[in-house]
């Protein structure tokens, strides 16, 4: 029976031994060798409806469903908008106040409409979903669900029947209109209703109907509605006409929340039953991308699958100089998308994210400050290449200059920091700019981004318009130009600046108490806990107390949205390459209080505001440049922001990630990507060959410790044996 038992142990230790599957892998042992990208994510998404989704935690998953007009071509630089949905990039039209059709170089003050006819293709439908179901006699088999119906249902997954229909031009405008829906409360609508005709007073009209009806909750039909500035043409044609000229326009027909929403899904997800047990758009969108969600978890995992109704679309066959050598056109002209699914799994902490990286569990990773010497080293001119260990396990790294900033924000609105009359706004004003001065941002871009960056002058980002290099380009606030470069003012400035704010040492002078400020943020790994003491001490250097309020980033979206922060850090992606994407996170009727808008600070500057609609109907060029520059000397000396810094993009990929050609302006990159799927599950058994040794070791010990029971066993089964031959 012993031996038995010992041959079954160690015939489970052999087999296990030899499976093709490795003993610590986190994922199915049948998902090996297959067609699947595995990805991290650290912050659960609140919003995929993309008439609410703007962060960047969201975007990864919308951009991948949903399908504006226009998206960004994947290989080129700079980056160039192309057809998505649309036949070709729709070309604008002016027109005066008579309808007057005018010249492409008119002067802008005649300019009172432009046209954009948007024609899209035939043939494109939406992905599998039961809002499309249709019973045997044409009608709707879920729209209108019962108690007994609803009380099965848990999830999306729990419908039996899906259906799809072609896409045509009235999703586009039935999105449009859910920009002024009451109930959506669209971040986007109050920058779009500056330019969209008649979307203000569309909003007006929905709010009444909603209003009218005797339930709230229910179903508002926009069909019933007609937009003034989202006008149909034909079944694939609508217009969109805006207010004056608005070059950058165009670019916003690239971003999710211009994608068509059909009204049977709007409808459909309306229904107070699927509403109670979050069956909503927000949390199981709709789409004609290359991708479908068909698990939303967000506490663990989100994954998306390849949309079996996709359209026809191909991997580009021309890009930029040095492409072609770098394998990324390889897959030129090849159906996409190239991987059948996408599974994001949730790592809250940077150690578990990197350790399985290592191990080939997960595809891709950015670098964390405490794992960047381990991956990278600088060769050469200040250029960076993977470290030897890296490169032995054919890790690469590619780099770019982010599109991008991060900044501390102060709440404009707060008494303290933002002033609440012209003599507090005076001293609040010194406040920030002594602040300003004393957080050291060259220190915290060597310290915790490893030299990832660039410290800020401005919100405007390296590379775009509007941007100037050198003397001509330093806040004059914060630096002085030593020596060919900028150097940070000395802290006697700062303190002398706090002195005149009315902080002198940091002690208020009208009560004197210590001032004290808060900053909230969404930190909470040990490496954001360091980040968070440095900044601490650099508030000491004034004497003044800095409280840190950390909550997780939902909460903290609250709390910038309803004004309760003073103190803020946040940061921007671009979603189009031009300065007014940046500049408009600082135009007054962008505020977050009040108007939903992205202005987090709820700075309001009478002539900023003014100098922003002449510079946003501007063609780049010397005019505009000029009005720029004007702004950005306000920005500067009335610090709404510590300017932070503009980040440099690390990031690592195994040898099977192949078309990786990083950028955070185009968000629908997952389709390009491809993986060698046998290459990972080769490297991921020779990386996590189990070490049977010590369980070897530790089972023969079991035997040995068994040894003196077995042989009592025995002594005692021989003496009974001996007892009962005396008996007998």
């Amino acid at each position: 029976m012993l031996r038995s038992y010992l041959l079954v142990v160690l015939l489970t230790l052999f087999l296990s031994a030899c499976g093709g599957h490795n003993w610590n892998s986190p994922y199915p042992a049948v998902d090996s060798g297959k067609n699947i990208l595995y990805g991290v994510f650290s912050e659960r998404p609140k919003h995929l409806d993309p008439v609410q989704s703007y962060s960047s935690n969201e975007i990864q998953f919308t951009a991948q469903i949903y399908e504006p007009p226009l998206q960004y071509h994947y290989l080129k630089r700079p980056f160039e908008l192309i057809p998505l949905t649309v036949k070709e990039i729709p070309v604008v039209k002016y027109f005066d106040r008579t309808g007057k059709l005018l010249s492409n170089d008119v002067d802008v003050e005649q300019i009172a409409h432009s046209v954009y006819d948007i024609s899209i293709k035939p043939g494109i439908f939406f992905q599998p979903h039961p809002a499309f179901a249709k019973t045997d006699q044409g009608g709707w088999l879920y729209h209108d669900l019962s108690d007994q119906k609803l009380g099965t249902l848990f999830k999306l997954g729990d419908f039996s029947q899906t259906a799809t229909r072609e896409l045509v031009a009235e999703d586009y405008i039935y999105q449009i209109k859910r920009l002024a829906h009451p109930r959506l409360h669209s971040q986007f609508y109050e920058l779009m209703a500056d330019y969209i005709v008649g979307l203000r007073d569309y909003a007006k009209v929905l709010s009444q109907a909603k209003q009218i009806q005797s339930d709230q909750n229910a179903y508002l039909d926009l069909r019933d509605y007609a937009l003034e500035g989202a006008e149909l043409i034909d079944k694939y044609t609508y217009r969109i006409t805006i207010k004056g000229k608005y070059p950058q326009f165009i670019y916003w027909l690239a971003m999710p929340f211009f994608a068509p929403i059909p009204w049977e899904a709007d409808a459909f997800y309306t229904q107070p039953g699927l509403i109670q047990k979050n069956i909503t758009l927000d949390w199981y969108p709709v789409g004609t991308g290359p991708y479908m969600l068909t698990e939303n978890n967000p506490n663990l995992r989100m994954i998306l699958e390849k949309n079996p109704h996709f359209h026809k679309e191909f991997y580009p066959i021309e890009g930029m100089p040095g492409d072609e050598e770098n394998g990324l056109l390889a897959d030129a002209g090849k159906e996409l998308p190239l991987i059948d699914k996408i599974v994001f799994t949730r790592e809250k902490e940077s150690i578990p994210r990197w350790n399985k990286f290592l191990q080939g569990y997960y595809d891709a990773t950015g670098i964390g400050s405490d794992s960047f010497d381990q991956a990278v080293q600088m060769v050469g001119q200040g250029e960076a290449s993977v470290t030897e260990e890296m490169a032995a396990q054919g890790i690469r790294l590619e780099t770019t200059v982010a599109v991008s900033t991060y900044y501390i924000g102060f709440n404009m609105l707060d008494p303290v920091v933002g002033g609440n009359n012209e003599r507090g706004s005076e001293s609040a004003r010194k406040l920030r700019q002594a602040i300003s001065i004393a957080v050291d941002y060259e220190e915290f871009i060597s310290i915790f981004a490893n030299g990832r960056g660039l410290p800020a002058q401005s919100p405007i980002a390296p590379g775009l318009a509007g941007y100037r290099e050198g003397r001509a380009g330093i806040n004059a606030v914060v630096y002085e130009w030593v020596n060919e470069q900028p150097q940070r003012k000395s802290i006697n400035v700062a303190k002398k600046l706090l002195a005149e704010a009315g902080y002198p040492n940091g002690i208020d002078r009208k009560t004197g108490a210590p001032l004290i400020l808060h900053f909230d943020v969404t930190a909470r790994s040990s490496e954001d806990r360091s980040k968070l003491d440095w900044m601490r001490k650099q508030f000491q250097k004034l004497n003044i107390q800095l409280i840190i309020r950390s909550t997780d980033y939902n909460r903290f979206q609250d709390k910038i949205r309803k004004g309760n922060a003073q103190i803020f850090e946040w940061g921007w992606n671009a979603d189009y390459p031009d300065p007014e994407n940046f500049l408009f996170l600082l135009y007054g009727p962008q505020r977050k209080v009040g108007n939903n808008g992205e202005n987090a600070a709820n700075y309001d500057n009478k002539e900023y505001n003014q100098l922003f609609e002449q510079m946003k109907d501007l063609e780049n060029g010397p005019k505009r440049q000029k009005i720029i520059d004007r702004m950005l000397e306000i920005l500067r000396y009335d610090a709404p922001w510590l300017w932070g810094y503009h980040p440099k993009d690390y990031g690592l990929y195994h040898s099977w990630y192949q078309n990786v050609k990083p950028n955070r302006i185009s968000n629908n990159n997952l389709k390009y990507f491809k993986i060698d799927a046998n290459l990972r599950e080769q490297q991921r058994l020779v990386w996590n060959e189990p070490v049977l040794w010590p369980m070897g070791l530790l089972f023969m010990m079991l035997i040995i410790s068994f040894i003196p029971a077995i042989k009592a066993f025995y002594r005692r089964e021989r003496s009974t044996a001996i007892r009962r031959e005396k008996l007998n």
